[in-house]
């Protein structure tokens, strides 16, 4: 059933006028029609000057009359392109439906968390866009292909952010269109034919960390957070994303085994995976007495200490923007996530690429291979003696 507003939306947009013939010096059947777009009645000419004689264009006028009125009772509107009345859904009450789909997926562990706030933050920002336009989009339908191009040039030229920022936003609407297509509120993607800037807005803003302002970082550490020296090595030696470093408990650690266990529910993978321990990260976590901890604690608790609350993985990138990179003043390059890249780097050097896949939960190996460093990219031996009689 529809709501009483929702009804008078409805009932504003199937008015009409019943269409007429017009003759003079230029023939045409006319009718008036509302526009949602602009909230008046609009007139709609079809000229018939095309036919040359009078008497066909009176037979061809009386045709398009009768079919006009046919589907002009059947709810079309000549101002929008759509055979289905969801189209006639406001923009606010879809946004509220996928927001509601949105939250059940989540609900029903289909979203991780991190997908859910992007989406609804995505979905706000392009509500409160809309609503500051100074005519803004009202209807479902309008949600079009200038819709989306508009709000892509505010994303990247008016607020000035970078291409990726543009290419997130774009990815989201192509869900979101895909949604509304399936739920029939529209017929086509309005993301179709808009394309990504691509790989080359996504080039990674970090790099290796050196050698030595690793032995500079790890100098820090020791000395102001060891706690969080702890979090470097679990991110350097195991790779373990931050997300997942904040969900860590003690249980999850095997003293004996030298295993660090992500279970399904933590891993962005969504698999299962055993890591291995270096005798270096146990050792530290030993002389930081974290075995002394309840199991069921989280490894990194407020200040990295162990603990009962679970911290969000942004403490890990504070401290190191706020703290160490600021009091080392190291280039904006180094992020905290660097320490996984130059960690990678680093065991590619000393062991075989499919160990490192393992350690990493690489899904190919080509994912690993990629952060082979060039000055050991060499040529192989075998290959290097090859010859024939040519």
């Amino acid at each position: 059933m529809f709501s009483q507003e929702r009804r008078k939306a409805l009932l504003q947009i199937l008015s009409y006028t019943p269409p007429v013939l017009y003759t003079g010096k230029e023939w045409y059947v006319g009718f008036y029609a509302y526009d949602p777009a602009s909230d008046r009645m609009r007139r709609k000419k079809i000229k018939l000057n095309f036919i040359k004689k009078a008497s066909e264009r009176r037979i061809y006028a009386q045709g398009l009359i009768k079919r006009l009125n046919a589907q002009l009772m059947d709810g079309w509107n000549p101002w929008i392109e759509s055979e289905n009345g969801n189209a006639y859904h406001t923009v606010e009450d879809v946004f509220n439906h996928y927001r509601r789909f949105t939250e059940k997926m989540f609900v029903d562990n289909l979203y991780r968390k991190d997908t859910y706030d992007s989406y609804i933050s995505y979905l706000k920002n392009i509500e409160d866009w809309n609503m500051q336009r100074k005519n803004p989009s009202k209807y479902i339908y309008q949600f079009d292909g200038a819709f989306v191009r508009s709000f892509l040039e505010h994303i990247y030229i008016e607020r000035g952010n970078t291409p990726q920022t543009r290419d997130n936003y774009l990815g989201f609407m192509r869900t979101f269109s895909t949604w509304l297509v399936s739920n029939q509120y529209l017929k086509t993607k309005p993301t179709e034919g808009i394309l990504m800037f691509g790989k080359r807005s996504k080039k990674k803003q970090r790099t290796v960390i050196s050698d030595q302002d690793m032995m500079r970082i790890k100098k820090y550490a020791e000395q102001n957070k060891p706690h969080f020296l702890l979090a470097c090595y679990v991110l350097f030696y195991c790779f373990v994303r931050p997300k997942e470093m904040s969900k860590i408990k003690i249980e999850d650690i095997s003293i004996s085994r030298q295993t660090l266990f992500i279970p399904d529910e933590n891993a962005k993978t969504r698999k299962d995976g055993v890591l291995t321990l270096p005798r270096k990260v146990i050792q530290l976590m030993i002389d930081l007495k974290i075995f002394d901890a309840p199991g069921h604690y989280y490894l990194f608790s407020d200040d990295f200490l162990p603990g009962e609350n679970q911290r969000s993985e942004k403490q890990f990138r504070d401290y190191w923007f706020h703290y160490v990179r600021k009091s080392l003043k190291l280039p904006a390059t180094y992020k905290f996530y660097s320490l996984k890249d130059t960690g990678i780097t680093s065991m590619l050097r000393r062991f075989p690429s499919i160990t490192v896949r393992d350690q990493a939960r690489h899904a190919s190996i080509l994912m690993t291979d990629s952060y082979t460093p060039h000055d050991i990219q060499e040529a192989n031996d075998l290959l290097a003696m090859h010859e024939t009689e040519f």
